[in-house]
């Protein structure tokens, strides 16, 4: 049996193991009221918080149970909000407003005193300023205008969390001065060819800032990009900014061949050079998460909701397994480990993040040994793209409010909201300025979330939706599981097909008007004129000035980068780890020097189709 199918084993002797508490709970009497006793003291703690009307609320809302069977299902099923198994939030406290004492709110008339100390009453801890769970995503023509973008994003945070998109040749390690290139540069995303792009992407911000973290959407390219952003940072700060550095890079291979071929070296190299990766980072950067293992693309493909949880938690153990394979503890890379999955409008969204995190943290702490910080489930959550519709557009606002609200019932650490306009282009500041105010109106204006934990959680459909997307995820790893597990399914092409199959039935339903779309297959008003969006497209001049630059670059470091290619390439060769050969390299080589260099000694990806 495969570590996949021992982490389906893992889930299913959990969930024998809560019922038998319950039993328990229920026929031994000590037990049941010692969790009673349990249950009341902590009841009895939770905080209480006002609105600004002025009604008290729970710090966290618990059902209304004191049955013992009942409380050892939930806390022994689902788990307090930071507790195994973490059903309902990764940490205890989540988007929540700083504790202000009901005192201060009576002595003041009905009004928040400001200086109140901000503690947890029932604990005495000091809360940190909270970081907002925002974080936007962008990439658009040269370095310096994403970096403009970037600025124009954060004027309003407490903390920049920037999330960043690359242009199609960066995308697949290719140089803006190759052939046929040209029109490509600065399209869907920042064009970066060298270190000296990198230092230009984030000037102005603090890399080495506790307030400060990167974001980087690359998968094929992600440990030379990677280097490269380590160069830059070092250019400004100095070496000793390395361990500060906070952030993550997608790097998820697994995802590229099973839903978007970003991938530039065949499989078995790609998944070397990403352990190469993260064995670095994990001994020199705690504060960087390597791998980013992303369910929103597999989504995006086409895939059901369910689909896309099972293939990307299937990969995330892949992962650990081929990582401590490696010999690197799982305590160490564990924690450093992240994931990114797709919200959309289906039922199963109401659920999906929440049964995840679950079987997660079952699985790494019965298979895998891990402690419980490697077993959170540290989740991105971006509002879904292909919900998105060009016909009587800006509908799309009232969608992805909707996947908003979905997200952050499902307790998503943090989130990216679409903008409207992104049917037709590189959304503008505009649009995107809605989009990030449809998350601040939810988070700060709303009191949805900012009283009390699990506002929305725990009803009797979110139980139901929880049961059924569990069986059904499980029934998909074990059907990976026949196949020999993720690496063997891949070269299978039994993800690629199945999602294949999926997005055929999707566009079907559409088309037979058995998946409503309003303003598309329901209640259009007869216009199909195209709206006036203006579209963004980068300027020629901007294109060939992204040319010269990296041409004189390249002449500059002519003789270091070959120097810096050869030491690469016996890294490459000799079987080391190429990280360190890497670093070297992003100093002097350009992204199309290094990846044609790798290619070289490793071969090339070759789509599968």
């Amino acid at each position: 049996m495969s570590k996949l199918g021992q982490v389906v084993e893992s889930v299913e002797t959990y969930n024998k193991f809560v019922l038998d508490q319950v039993k328990r709970a229920r026929t031994d009497e000590k037990f049941g009221g010692e969790l009673r006793g349990r249950w009341n003291d902590f009841k009895a703690k939770i905080p209480t918080t006002r609105t600004p009307t002025g009604l008290p609320l729970p710090r966290l809302a618990l059902p209304e149970i004191d049955e013992p069977g009942e409380v050892a299902r939930y806390l022994f099923g689902e788990g307090l909000p930071g507790e195994f198994p973490y059903l309902n939030a990764t940490y205890r406290e989540m988007y929540l407003e700083p504790v202000r004492e009901i005192e201060s709110f009576e002595k003041n008339g009905g009004k928040l005193d400001k200086s109140a100390s901000r503690t947890d009453s029932s604990r005495g801890e000091k809360i940190p300023q909270v970081e907002e769970p925002t974080r936007l995503f962008s990439g658009l023509m040269l370095a310096e205008d994403t970096n403009e973008r970037f600025q124009y994003l954060t004027r309003h945070q407490r903390t920049h969390r920037l999330s960043t998109a690359f242009d199609g040749p960066t995308l697949y390690g290719i140089d803006s001065d190759a052939d046929g290139v040209f029109g490509k540069i600065g399209e869907g995303g920042v064009a970066i060819d060298t270190v000296e792009d990198m230092v230009r992407l984030y000037d102005g911000f603090d890399l080495g800032s506790t307030n400060f973290s990167a974001s980087m959407t690359i998968s094929g390219p992600a440990p030379i990009i990677m280097a490269m952003y380590i160069a830059a940072a070092k250019r400004r700060f100095g070496p000793r900014v390395v361990p500060k550095l906070r952030g993550t890079i997608q790097a998820d291979i697994f995802k590229e061949v099973q839903a978007q071929n970003e991938t530039i070296f065949p499989i078995e190299p790609s998944l070397r050079f990403l352990t190469d990766m993260v064995e670095f980072t994990t001994r020199e950067m705690p504060r960087w998460y390597p791998i980013s293992i992303s369910g929103y693309h597999i989504g995006e493909a086409g895939s059901t909701p369910v689909q896309q949880a099972a293939y990307t938690l299937s990969n995330g153990f892949a992962y650990v397994e081929m990582f401590a394979g490696r010999g690197i503890p799982v305590d160490q890379f564990g924690p450093r480990l992240s994931f990114f999955l797709d919200c959309g409008l289906d039922a199963e969204y109401i659920a999906l993040a929440r049964v995840s995190r679950r079987i997660w943290a079952i699985g790494m702490r019965d298979v895998f040994g891990a402690g419980p910080k490697a077993q959170l489930y540290k989740l991105h959550t971006q509002t879904s793209g292909r919900s998105l519709i060009a016909a009587e557009f800006k509908n799309n606002l009232t969608r992805t409010a909707t996947e908003l609200i979905l997200a952050y019932m499902n307790a998503t650490n943090s989130c990216h909201s679409n903008s409207a306009d992104e049917p037709f282009t590189t959304p503008s500041e505009e649009w995107i300025r809605l989009a990030a105010h449809g998350q601040a109106i939810l988070l700060e204006e709303s009191g949805i979330f900012k009283h009390t934990m699990n506002m929305l959680s725990g009803s009797p459909g979110m139980k139901a939706v929880e049961r059924a997307v569990e069986a059904a995820i499980l029934d998909e790893f074990r059907e990976i599981e026949r196949l020999g597990g993720v690496l063997a399914a891949v070269e299978e092409r039994y993800q690629r097909s199945q999602i294949q199959n999926a997005a055929h039935r999707y566009e079907q339903q559409i088309y037979d008007g058995i998946r409503p779309i309003v303003g598309l297959n329901r209640y259009r008003d007869g216009d199909d004129d195209i709206p006036d969006v203006k579209l963004a497209r980068t300027p020629r001049s901007k294109q060939q000035l992204q040319v010269d630059r990296l041409v004189k670059f390249k002449k500059k470091n002519a003789e270091k980068a070959k120097r810096a290619l050869d030491k690469l390439a016996g890294a490459a060769d000799g079987g080391e780890n190429v990280f360190p050969a890497l670093l070297e390299a992003a100093e002097v080589c350009s992204l199309g020097q290094i990846t044609e260099r790798l290619q070289e000694v490793v071969g090339r990806f070759r789509p599968m189709v």
